[in-house]
């Protein structure tokens, strides 16, 4: 594609070369016609001069010495004369003998006088005898009011020709000169125009490319002064525009991508446009992988796609829970709505997808929670009810049924408080009520002393202790909760060991913490009732543990114990075999709890 100026250039060169040239021929031309008309009427008037020369003696055309007037007339008149008679004759002539020369009667300018009765005759033409043009004027020759004949001047054309022809070169240079002129000037003139136009497509081009930066640097005045301004504004506006615009995607990106709710978004024909990093954790795939595919291709819900389809057909908000299997069991609030073009027409629909498993979780926690308190403070209360009406009744008369019953309502009060005292304290550490009080604390010595407490216990079920070797390991934490730990899972060690069995305890000291290890033979827990087992309340052998005085509230603290000191706690079961509690507590406190 050439340039802008170039085919300026050469449509004003075309143009200027046009207008010129239809100038120099019609100036050429006007010249050429000038110049024979003033030699016509230079000859008209030659030729009635020597007329009347020829007349002065009275005797006209019949001079016997017509020839050598003639002759002497032409000597001062630098041109060719020539006397015809009416009938083409020629009487006379300067150059040759008029009696050898033809008849003149069918020469344009004698017929034009003669046949045609004109006052003058021209004619120009080319002479083969002499080689050149000749001009011939003719004007008729009266006698008695009759044309007698014709007094004929002609002049040669070489010179003038020659005049012409120098004409000719002058205005051919002069025409030159004013093209090259104009052509610099048109050149000139269409580079001031097209340089900023080019410039100004150059920045479209760019801001096409979306480079916003782009800028027209040219000074210019009138039309595209405005024209160039015009388009600096338009890109500073764009560049504004696409900065916010681009500040908003970036924010908005950063919102869905931290976003714990999975967003989906899905064109009218069910495909996928938009999925976060949320969505993708929930349907188990890579969300950068969703986009154009089917909402049924992605995840393995058939729940969801229902609701996406009712969702698109109806064009109504759906509220739902849905249930996901994959990759693992979830329950997810769905709700989808969908969204709306200008004209009012549903042009897709977007599901916003929350996790409410935990909450649901939480929510059984809870309704367990207030049942097993109903139930634990119910079973005391009764007993403590029913005795005390006993005694009321009569029972009292009875010193040693009253010993008994006063016995059995001391041990339900006994339990009952402890129960209140467990869930008072269960509150407290969750609620870090009770701040942690750091200490250096030699964690061997504090298993060793709180283990002297729990071997009667253990003694009475013939059950093995093996407990670690005496030496110095020292952590950082709170002694009374670490032995409250070890505590608790000592003596459910006790009770849920049948007579006979084994419990081990191990310390192993690593580099940034210690882990306790407490294992036993007992009689081990399903699979299944791991995860809830640090539940407050719940219980694997309830009738069992009841039995044994347990509140059910016994691992719920120690979890939060081994919270409070930034630990974190494993449990490894094989039901009948044996159960393996490993606390790990770092030996440093940073953040204390």
């Amino acid at each position: 594609m050439h340039r802008l100026w170039v085919r300026i250039t050469f449509s004003f060169l075309l143009l200027m070369s046009l207008l010129l040239l239809v100038s120099g021929f019609f100036l050429a031309e006007l010249m050429k016609n000038t110049y024979y008309q003033l030699k016509e009427k230079q000859l008209v008037q030659t030729a009635h001069l020597v007329l009347n020369a020829v007349e002065m003696d009275k005797t006209g055309l019949h001079a016997e010495d017509l020839q050598n007037k003639v002759i002497l007339l032409s000597s001062s008149i630098q041109s060719r004369l020539t006397i015809i008679d009416k009938d083409g004759v020629v009487l006379a002539d300067t150059k040759d003998d008029p009696l050898k020369m033809e008849n003149h009667a069918k020469r344009p300018e004698v017929k034009q006088v003669l046949k045609e009765h004109l006052k003058s005759g021209l004619s120009i033409r080319y002479s083969d005898t002499l080689g050149y043009s000749m001009m011939y004027i003719a004007i008729p020759i009266n006698e008695n009011d009759q044309t007698a004949g014709v007094m004929r001047v002609s002049l040669s054309m070489e010179n003038i020709e020659k005049a012409i022809r120098n004409l000719w070169i002058s205005i051919a240079l002069v025409l030159f000169a004013a093209f090259l002129l104009t052509g610099l000037i048109g050149m000139r003139l269409a580079k001031s125009i097209s340089g900023p136009i080019e410039e100004m497509i150059s920045v479209s081009e760019k801001l096409k490319e979306k480079d916003y930066t782009a800028r027209v640097r040219m000074k210019s005045k009138g039309e595209l002064g405005q024209l160039a301004n015009a388009i600096n504004v338009l890109a500073s506006s764009l560049k504004s525009q696409m900065d916010k615009l681009h500040e908003n995607e970036q924010r908005l990106t950063g919102v869905l991508a931290n976003m714990m709710s999975g967003v989906l978004l899905v064109n009218i024909e069910g495909r996928i446009l938009l999925a976060n990093r949320a969505m993708g954790q929930m349907l188990g795939e890579d969300p950068s992988t969703f986009t154009n595919k089917h909402h049924t291709e992605v995840g393995r819900s058939k729940e969801l796609s229902n609701l996406i389809d009712q969702c698109l057909k109806t064009g109504h908000e759906i509220r739902n829970e849905v249930h996901f299997y994959y990759p693992k069991e979830k329950i997810v609030d769905a709700h989808l709505a969908p969204y709306i073009r200008e004209n009012g027409e549903v042009n897709g629909i977007i599901a916003v997808l929350h996790d409410v498993t935990d909450i649901r979780r939480l929510e059984k926690m809870r309704s367990d929670f207030v049942a097993n308190v109903s139930h634990e403070l119910k079973t005391p209360i009764t007993s403590l009810k029913g005795f005390a009406e006993t005694l009321l009744d009569g029972a009292m008369e009875d010193e040693e049924l009253c010993r008994d019953f006063l016995t059995i309502i001391y041990k339900e009060s006994d339990r009952l408080h402890r129960l209140i005292k467990d869930i008072l304290y269960l509150s407290s550490i969750e609620h870090h009520g009770i701040p942690l009080s750091i200490e250096k604390v030699n964690v061997t010595e504090a298993v060793l002393s709180t283990a002297q407490t729990i071997k009667e216990g253990a003694a009475k079920k013939n059950l093995k202790l093996i407990l670690p070797e005496k030496k110095d390991i020292w952590i950082e934490g709170e002694k009374d909760r670490i032995q409250q730990i070890v505590l608790n899972l000592l003596s459910n060690a006790i009770a849920y060991t049948p007579e006979g069995g084994e419990i081990s305890v191990s310390i192993k000291e690593e580099d940034k913490a210690v882990k306790f290890i407490i294992s036993d033979t007992g009689i081990g827990i399903a699979q299944k009732e791991l995860p809830r087992i640090f539940e407050r309340f719940y219980r694997v052998e309830k009738a069992r543990s009841r039995s044994s005085g347990g509140t059910g509230l016994g691992l719920a603290i120690v979890k939060h114990l081994v919270d409070s000191h930034n630990g974190k706690i494993e449990v490894k079961s094989v039901e009948g075999v044996g159960t393996t509690f490993i606390v790990s507590l770092p030996k440093k406190q940073n953040n204390v709890i």
